[in-house]
């Protein structure tokens, strides 16, 4: 399988696993079938429209190559109109691995696509373009929910990204780019997993009640 196609069948699993996020806060929203695909539509193509206008690819590779809102739209459906959504919506375990995948795929091929456009190896545009790709779309997602955002509240979120970012950009030039994504993405899959789980999340200011 060459590079391309490996990033790309990588992208097709994580906008179909974002789309799933984005469809249950829609549903959960109580909003109709057209809210709900724009829910996922955004978590799972959002992240990647950032990642490109930073990197000056106009238009955005979701317009030129439509497959992936596609693909989004159509998991939309199917999780709107079918048992699909009463299995997971019992399964929060299972929604939020959904959503790791998806951080975890889209922050390491943001950080790919850095590389690939840019002709100097800069560790901080890679890292912070994988992050943009991987947490944006969820930005966008509950900005539209009128929510705080989740990657600003609870748990490891944005610093799970940053961190599988880093370890890439680590092993990139040491075992190549198939390893080396696959090691960012599983890491922050697992950094996520293990953060909700013993719910850690990082420091905080209580709220003062007195004031």
């Amino acid at each position: 399988m060459t590079m391309t196609a490996f990033i790309f069948v990588l992208e097709l699993i994580g906008a179909c696993a974002f789309a799933i996020s984005g469809a249950f806060v829609g549903i959960r929203k109580n909003l109709d079938i057209f809210g709900v695909c724009i829910m996922g539509l955004s978590t799972a193509v959002g992240g990647g429209i950032l990642r490109d206008i930073i990197l000056g690819t106009t238009p955005p590779v979701m317009f030129t190559n439509p497959i992936y809102a596609i693909v989004a739209l159509l998991t939309c459906v199917i999780v709107f109109s079918s048992r699909v959504r009463r299995f997971i919506d019992k399964r929060y375990v299972l929604l939020m691995f959904f959503d790791a995948i998806g951080l975890g795929i889209f922050t390491v091929s943001g950080a790919m696509r850095a590389y690939e456009v840019t002709a100097s190896s800069n560790i901080f545009l890679a890292v912070f373009v994988g992050v943009i790709t991987g947490a944006g779309g969820g930005l966008l997602r509950d900005m539209m929910a009128n929510e705080t955002p989740y990657i600003f509240t609870k748990h490891i979120y944005a610093t799970a990204s940053i961190a599988g970012g880093i370890l890439f950009c680590i092993l990139f030039p040491l075992t190549g780019r198939y390893t080396a994504m696959m090691a960012g993405a599983f890491f922050i899959v697992i950094l996520r997993m293990l953060a909700m789980h013993y719910r850690w999340s990082l420091p905080k200011l209580e709220k003062n009640t007195a004031d």
